[in-house]
């Protein structure tokens, strides 16, 4: 009988099947490659917003939150203790999720909700959870849809002239508006709190349906802008859900294979959630033929299609909530020990390779080297905080991998990261 403990390094599943250290160092290869315009698997996409701005107190802004299943509208501004406060809060279906529209029902639903308060501010943060090259102007290109939005005639277009010239239509003049990504966002949105202990640099991470980064750096150090910029820092995105230096293994490459986009986002495909309990449900299915399972739970195995990420959280955890199919009486709890021991595998690779990710941004950014001056990390996304022992590894391998480095972090999180960057954006970007 296969040692499951062997079989999972083999699989290149187990976390020590992997390097930290040379995962590390590709990583920031990697990274600086996409600085430097040069072929790599990391876009580091400039935001062409830093965090040396002075949030203003009491002044209104716009806020719209453009995600992967709602869209969110506001006005927003920052109290005398600087937290957020929010009024005319609107919430729908993100337009163009459930059926194709066309680029001008898409800026009506923006300019129904921005038009009656156009008295109220000056300028827009507009958060846009797509893939968007952002330009110097703080505008954003449509690269290409994701999560199911069907607005074809908005791709290659320009996000936010288009929303000026929609509100200009309405007879609603001289408003500004910044696009930015919803992990620069993140970053943004811990500037109040990272100001409060002194932090030398700024971090956005999310982990949730899928994966990214941002981070703050040095113009100098952005080759591909080389002779545009001059001093100073800006924010990264470094999409860094696309990472692919580093091997994966047979069940990755499966996963891969069989998804909408083949080759793409390898590195979101093994950490995030969407792709957790697919990953677990073809690892279980591929120890089948090693006699590891009951009669009865390899047959039920073989026939499943799907197994949500949820259901073996919860198995993993022992929380009593849901376990699906998973506690049925097909299965022994022999087999489901080899479930929870796999499971828990899978989340062990994605907290080694979680850590690597934001310790990379934190090398990158060469700050965080006094512990009175630690890197502000805002991480967000549900996989991250709900998914069983997750966030406690992670730390223990940044304690690990920044404490070897000299390195101090301060992890946080703030509610509605998105919604408070892209306000912060919007108050101090002009």
């Amino acid at each position: 009988m296969v040692d499951l403990q062997i079989w999972l390094k083999e699989q290149r599943v187990a976390a020590d099947a992997y390097d930290a250290d040379q995962l590390l160092n590709r990583f920031i290869g990697e990274m600086e490659k996409g600085l430097n315009g040069e072929a790599g698997s990391l876009a580091m996409i400039p935001a062409y917003v830093g965090t040396d701005g002075t949030v203003p107190i009491n002044k209104p802004v716009a806020v719209i939150d453009a995600g992967g299943t709602n869209l969110r509208i506001c006005i927003a501004r920052f109290n005398e203790a600087r937290e957020i406060e929010l009024a005319h809060f609107s919430k729908q279906p993100m337009p163009g999720r459930d059926r194709e529209i066309s680029a001008a029902e898409f800026y009506s639903v923006l300019a129904e909700a921005l038009v009656p308060l156009a008295g109220q501010f000056e300028s827009i943060g507009f958060c846009f959870s797509y893939p968007a090259a952002i330009l110097p102007d703080f505008d954003g290109r449509l690269l290409h849809w994701t999560k199911e939005i069907k607005i074809p005639e908005l791709v290659g277009k320009h996000i936010g002239s288009g929303l000026i010239e929609e509100l200009e239509m309405h007879g609603v003049f001289g408003k500004n508006v910044v696009v930015l990504n919803d992990t620069v966002a993140c970053l943004l949105a811990g500037l109040a709190k990272g100001q409060t202990f002194n932090a030398s640099s700024y971090i956005g991470f999310i982990l949730g349906t899928g994966t990214n980064t941002a981070y703050v750096e040095k113009n100098e150090n952005i080759g591909k802008l080389a002779g545009y910029l001059g001093g100073g820092s800006q924010v990264i995105n470094v999409e860094s859900g696309g990472f692919a230096a580093f091997k994966r293994g047979a069940c990755d490459l499966a996963i891969d294979d069989e998804s909408e986009n083949p080759g793409g986002h390898v590195f979101e495909k093994v950490i995030s959630g969407v792709y957790m309990g697919a990953l677990t449900l073809g690892l279980l299915q591929a120890l089948i033929d090693t006699n590891r399972f009951s009669d009865a739970g390899a047959a039920a195995l073989s026939v499943m299609n799907e197994l949500s990420t949820i259901h073996i959280d919860n198995l993993l955890a022992e929380n009593g909530r849901d376990t699906g199919v998973l506690g049925s009486e097909a299965f022994t709890d022999s087999d489901r020990e080899i479930m929870k021991t796999v499971f828990a595998s899978v989340v062990d690779r994605a907290a080694l390779l979680t850590a690597v990710n934001i310790a990379a941004a934190v090398v990158k950014s060469g700050a965080g080297r006094s512990a009175e001056n630690p890197v502000c990390v805002n991480i967000d996304g549900s996989t991250y905080y709900k998914t069983f022992g997750l966030a406690d590894k992670v730390q223990a391998h940044l304690k690990q991998l920044l404490g070897a480095r000299g390195l101090h972090i301060r992890c946080i999180q703030v509610d509605d990261a998105p919604v408070v960057g892209a306000a912060i954006a919007g108050l101090t970007a002009f």
